[in-house]
């Protein structure tokens, strides 16, 4: 037997044994136990500046924009979380406007869907839609991921996000902050 085909049905076995071996941990007594969940809303503005990346900067209106664009949003997070401590489930929808500095407002949205650890990490992906403003383009799609600290003070959330937003037309680098405030407890 060739050596690939040895390795082959190596890496097999272990995958199999791997997923056997995970079926039964997943299936003790403890992941039945019942869990309590708490839910929580939180809203705010989101400001920051995206950093296009690449040669071929869109051209709006006939007017070629430069590698910075401003951002200017507003922030609706839905969380649930263990109420005996553990991660965050979250999800994120922000509307922005953008390129403010280059007298357009550029309409864009993204949806993110992560996980908010204890000490406030956090980390994301999800969908975000742009304006192409193009005959051929209206709406560009692209895979928007992001990774973050949020602070929490009293109550409020001030987080600080780094994302990365990737398409065919090109991909962009953001810095994005805010603060965020509760709006409701369910």
């Amino acid at each position: 037997m060739s050596n690939h085909k040895t390795t082959t049905i190596k890496l097999t076995a272990l995958c199999i044994a791997f997923a056997l071996t995970s079926s039964v941990f997943a299936t003790s007594e403890e992941s039945y136990d019942h869990v309590n969940l708490m839910s929580r809303k939180l809203n705010g503005p989101r400001l920051g500046m995206s950093y296009l990346l690449g040669d071929d900067l869109p051209i709006i209106n006939g007017k070629q924009i430069g590698p910075t664009v401003s951002q200017f949003g507003w922030h609706f997070e839905w969380i649930i979380r263990p109420e005996g401590g553990g991660p965050a489930f979250i999800t994120q929808v922000v509307p922005f406007l953008g390129g403010v500095e280059h007298s357009l407002l550029i309409p864009s949205v993204s949806t993110v869907f992560g996980i908010r650890l204890p000490f406030g990490l956090e980390f994301g992906m999800g969908p975000h839609l742009s304006t192409r403003f193009s005959k051929e383009e209206w709406i560009s799609p692209s895979l928007v991921a992001a990774i973050g600290q949020s602070i929490n003070f009293s109550g409020v959330s001030i987080p600080l996000n780094l994302a990365v937003t990737t398409s065919k037309h090109g991909n962009a680098v953001a810095f994005v902050f805010g603060y965020a405030i509760p709006s409701g407890r369910e």
